[in-house]
């Protein structure tokens, strides 16, 4: 049974680049020496979500994500357990999810929004990693990823960012950025980055 021996968080604002970060990260590591668990995978449907004041689900909140099956599954890799779970699609009905298979590994990634605002798992982190970008860069990306790849109209992804994502990330994801042991600047090319973290993660496997 393969154990985990070390635990990296990765959170960051929503357009930061965390998700660039991963999966450029999971490109370079095979699945038996790098785990990856992405809070994105732990979404309430979308009927669970919290409207706001005009009556639009608010996707952006600790209590949009099933927090509690997330530090279940968390749990269970930290204890050598294969975690298996349907992938999350964001509503897109010409998607079919599959499925999502993470393995133990002895270097584990925990990343997304909130993953510092749950206790236990940033208690439990070796490595926390707060991925940063200027609120005119995040919003930019925020619209190509949104608009492209979800098919959103560009006044919701607007009125989302103003009123969501914004509120939420001065409330839940900023106050922890102080805690974070390493900030990577991320509004133009993350690619230093990623040389210092994969270089870091080759170390920690020997």
């Amino acid at each position: 049974m393969r154990k985990v021996q070390y635990t990296i968080g990765i959170t960051g604002g929503s357009g930061s680049g965390k998700s660039f970060l991963i999966q450029a990260l999971r490109g370079k590591f095979p699945e038996e020496e790098l785990s990856i668990l992405s809070q994105d995978n732990y979404y309430r449907r979308r009927e669970e979500q919290q409207r706001d004041a005009d009556g639009i689900q608010n996707f952006d909140l600790p209590s949009s994500f099933l927090m509690d099956e997330f530090e279940h599954d968390f749990k269970q890799l930290m204890q050598g357990q294969t975690v298996t779970r349907t992938e999350y699609t964001y509503n897109n009905s010409g998607l079919t999810p599959g499925s999502m298979i993470t393995h133990p590994a002895p270097v584990m990634i925990v990343e997304g929004l909130f993953v510092l605002s749950v206790e236990s798992i940033r208690k439990t982190l070796d490595l926390k990693v707060f991925v940063d970008a200027s609120n005119v860069v995040k919003v930019k990306r925020r619209i190509l990823r949104d608009r492209v790849e979800r098919n959103y109209p560009l006044e919701d992804v607007l009125y989302r960012y103003e009123k969501h994502v914004l509120p939420a990330y001065k409330q839940f994801i900023a106050p922890y950025k102080s805690e974070a042991d390493v900030i990577l600047n991320n509004n133009s090319s993350i690619d230093k980055a990623l040389v210092l973290l994969s270089g870091f993660i080759r170390g920690l496997l020997g």
